[in-house]
């Protein structure tokens, strides 16, 4: 535990990926608040089919969501600290990639799991 899930728009441009996650990761891991570096979980989901607001010429507007699960117990300080630090990762990893014709909406939600979380290694 955390897991952490980014989705972007298909209009968002995303030149690496696997380096995004990995900075990602490494703020999580600098927090502090994470056992292991092997904790904490990412991925990436493309958005193909979106929408932004009501009609077809609004999309220059696209949107990077990261979720971010973990098991209950921190302080909402602490879970505030940490949306805020995934906040400003993401847009200065993003946003010297953009073009300049989308605007990006960036959002961070962090979730707690309920305590009947379950999770095995074999």
């Amino acid at each position: 535990m955390p897991h952490l899930i980014v989705q972007a728009s298909a209009n968002v441009k995303v030149k690496n990926p696997e380096g995004l996650l990995k900075k990602l990761n490494s703020t999580l891991w600098e927090t502090g608040h994470f056992g292991t570096p092997q904790a904490i979980k990412a991925r990436m989901l493309d958005v193909d089919t979106f929408l932004v607001g009501t009609d077809d010429h609004q999309q220059a507007e696209g949107f990077v969501y990261l979720q971010l699960r973990l098991m209950p117990g921190r302080s909402q300080q602490i879970r505030d600290d940490i949306a805020d630090k995934l906040l400003a990762c993401v847009q200065d990893e993003l946003g010297a990639d953009q073009s300049g014709r989308v605007t990006i909406q960036y959002c961070v939600e962090v979730v707690e799991l309920s305590e009947a979380y379950r999770k095995v290694r074999e």
